[in-house]
């Protein structure tokens, strides 16, 4: 009974996923996206690469890469060998500007006294930057805005990649070439990687701490470039900007009390970084508006931040003793996360349905990395039964999804071996 009581809580408050239908919405934002290649505003930026996604990976050079992600920084040393590629020195830090605000000038030395250690193994970096950013062409990235709910003062207009090599410079590292990507512009391109050459349109998708995807257009369609050429280049979207999915009261309310309110309403729509919070705020509303008994309202009201990690364990039925009291509450909350992941897989069917649209091919090939994707037991196979159902069976399209294992390190190697 409260299962249905949940779903009219959230239908009365914008909040059902049933009101996004990927094979109908689709169509809408990949008009979004035309508008972002052409140059004419919208909410996607549809931000080109200048790298490609062709040509035969080098084997034996080694690269020095870095990942700053949502969550974790990351640096190591990759090599492509004939069987597959090799991390070495892999190591992982808490993100600057995760607690605490850092400066960018902080940040940078952070990053350059993170990879010191690789500098006398190769000239070649990967620099795996999963923020907005603008990418120019000679491949470096002119930061947008950084967020996530990561703060770095001062981060606005700088270039990435020269930042870093003048913070090298004062540490005496000279004569190394740098390449900026997205992560998942690194996801697609670690795809390739493991997979070879594949036919139809490839695509990247993050679904973890951020939302985005990317896809491999031919020059000629990034209207904003002027070029006719045939080269197929990489679009990173920036999906989690797109503001055409009709919001609910508690994602106004959450993006209201954000970092950064009104952007990347996709994202918080989405993203595992938010999706917690998302259920905090309706689990305190429906406790107000009466919803739960007295000892599970108690329970909410005390209940701090969570992640997307709780509730797929709610959502699958798993530790709601922590939340709930009683069967019925328990079915309640129970409800409310496992809706919240279908509304955020809802919403990402659409987005690949729509690069589909957008890329005028039959097939999509998608390489899929993130915490959802790789550790959500209810948002994976959510998100893939929708493929079925609203991709392959009723717009007719082929798809095929792959989850990718560290893709970002071999995609941002493989970046820099083929386009420096």
């Amino acid at each position: 009974m409260n299962s249905e009581k949940a779903l009219v809580f959230l239908k009365r408050h914008g909040m059902s996923p049933e009101t996004i239908e990927p094979a109908r919405d689709a169509g809408k934002m990949a008009a979004e996206m035309e508008l972002g290649l052409a140059g004419k505003g919208g909410s996607l930026p549809m931000i080109p690469t200048y790298l490609s996604d062709g040509g035969e990976i080098p084997v034996g050079e080694p690269v020095a890469v870095i990942d700053a992600g949502g969550t974790n920084f990351r640096c190591g040393l990759v090599t492509f060998a004939e069987q597959g590629c090799r991390v070495e020195e892999l190591r992982k830090w808490k993100m600057p500007g995760i607690g605490a605000p850092a400066t960018w000038e902080e940040f940078m030395d952070f990053a350059a006294d993170a990879i010191l250690p690789l500098m006398d193994r190769t000239d070649k970096i990967g620099f795996c930057f999963s923020y907005t950013a603008d990418i120019t062409p000679e491949m470096d990235g002119r930061v947008v805005r950084i967020d996530k709910e990561v703060v770095i003062n001062g981060c606005e207009g700088q270039l990435v990649g020269a930042s870093l090599l003048r913070a090298l410079g004062r540490r005496g590292v000279t004569g190394k070439k740098i390449v900026i990507l997205n992560d998942t512009v690194a996801v697609l391109l670690g795809g390739l990687a493991a997979m070879g050459a594949q036919t139809g349109c490839m695509a990247g998708q993050v679904s973890g701490t951020g939302t985005n995807t990317c896809c491999s257009l031919p020059e000629r369609r990034i209207g904003k470039l002027g070029s006719s050429g045939e080269r197929r280049m990489i679009v990173n979207l920036e999906s989690g900007m797109y503001d055409g999915i009709p919001r609910g009261d508690f994602d106004r309310e959450l993006d209201a009390e954000s970092h950064n309110p009104g952007q990347k309403l996709f994202e918080k729509m989405t993203a595992g970084v938010y999706l917690g919070e998302l259920c905090h705020r309706i689990l305190q509303a429906a406790a107000r508006e009466g919803c739960l008994n007295q000892e599970s309202a108690e329970k909410v009201s005390a209940l701090g931040w969570i992640d997307s990690a709780v509730i797929d364990a709610w959502a699958m039925g798993e530790r709601l003793d922590e939340i709930a009291v009683g069967q019925e509450d328990a079915a309640f909350v129970q409800t409310i996360c496992t809706a919240m992941f279908e509304r955020s897989a809802r919403c990402m069917c659409t987005n690949l349905a729509a690069i589909l649209l957008l890329s005028g091919e039959n097939c999509l090939r998608v390489c899929a990395e993130g915490s959802l994707v790789q550790k959500g037991r209810v948002y994976r196979p959510t998100l893939e039964a929708l493929i079925q159902g609203e991709i392959r069976e009723k717009l007719g399209f082929d798809v095929s999804y792959t989850i990718g294992n560290e893709s970002t390190l071999s995609g941002s190697a493989a970046a820099a071996l083929l386009n420096l």
